[in-house]
């Protein structure tokens, strides 16, 4: 009989696999820790379009970007979700509203949504940014949107209300990002002070041809209209998906129907 090993399981080898996940991980992390630390980030910028009978741009969403040294984008899928709960996440929030904040100086015609995780919120540095921000233009505040996802906005909604509570009179609006995919039961809308949410991508892809979602989408505009919330689809690339979610009153379109995101706009 084998005697039993003493080993614990963080003496064991790491399955192959795992080792070169951990180690693509590890990888991307220095890479964008360099771009950052180095400056080599722009920002992307996507409209999102008016619904209806005459149709124009509401706003445009920023989108970060970062760049290796050849220049190069790193698509955000392969680092965002890897950073989104330690300090890169929080520095790549910082530049982001950094980048912001520098259009809507330059561009006084623009209104521009970023996303942001609540963890930043309560991020000195990324408050010091804000407040700096907000205080050198007291029109800025009037254009800029705030995009949290159903999670985040979830897992810390007391700092998240507070944070709106606080933003009001400055005129900073906010928008619930991924709406009906992600934790946020409907009892707690009215706890938050969201000024518009967006339909998540998976229920507007194909719903032409899905009555489930036909259905799901229906009731979820229903609900943010209900809690006078406007309703932004996400995801659109068809010119059907466009004209159906028209129909079940989607206010904004947002996808590569009308464009994929470019650095000048």
């Amino acid at each position: 009989m084998l005697a039993p090993s003493n080993a614990s399981d963080d003496d064991r080898p790491l399955d192959p696999f795992q080792a070169a996940m951990a180690s693509r991980d590890s990888d991307v992390l220095t890479l964008v820790s360099d771009a950052l630390a180095a400056g080599r980030t722009r920002m992307a910028y996507q409209p999102i379009m008016l619904a209806g009978q005459k149709p124009g741009i509401a706003f445009y969403e920023g989108l970060v970007r970062v760049l290796d040294e050849a220049g190069r984008v790193i698509p955000a899928a392969h680092f965002m979700s890897v950073i989104g709960e330690n300090d890169l996440g929080r520095e790549v929030d910082c530049t982001t509203l950094q980048h912001a904040f520098a259009l809507l100086r330059q561009r006084p015609d623009l209104r521009i949504s970023i996303n942001v995780s609540a963890r930043s919120l309560a991020d000195g540095k990324w408050r010091e940014i804000l407040r700096d921000g907000l205080n050198a233009d007291q029109n800025v505040g009037d254009r800029l949107i705030f995009e949290i996802s159903e999670t985040s906005a979830m897992e810390l909604h007391e700092i998240m209300i507070r944070f709106m509570v606080e933003m009001q009179p400055k005129g900073v609006a906010f928008a619930l990002d991924g709406f009906g995919a992600g934790m946020t039961a409907f009892r707690h809308l009215k706890e938050f002070f969201f000024d518009l949410v967006k339909i998540d991508k998976s229920f507007v892809r194909g719903i032409h041809e899905d009555p489930d979602n036909q259905v799901l989408t229906e009731a979820l505009i229903m609900v943010a209209h209900q809690f006078e919330m406007f309703v932004v689809a996400d995801g659109v690339e068809t010119a059907k998906e466009a004209e159906f979610m028209t129909q079940l009153g989607a206010d904004c379109l947002q996808g590569y129907h009308y464009g994929v995101p470019k650095f000048d706009i």
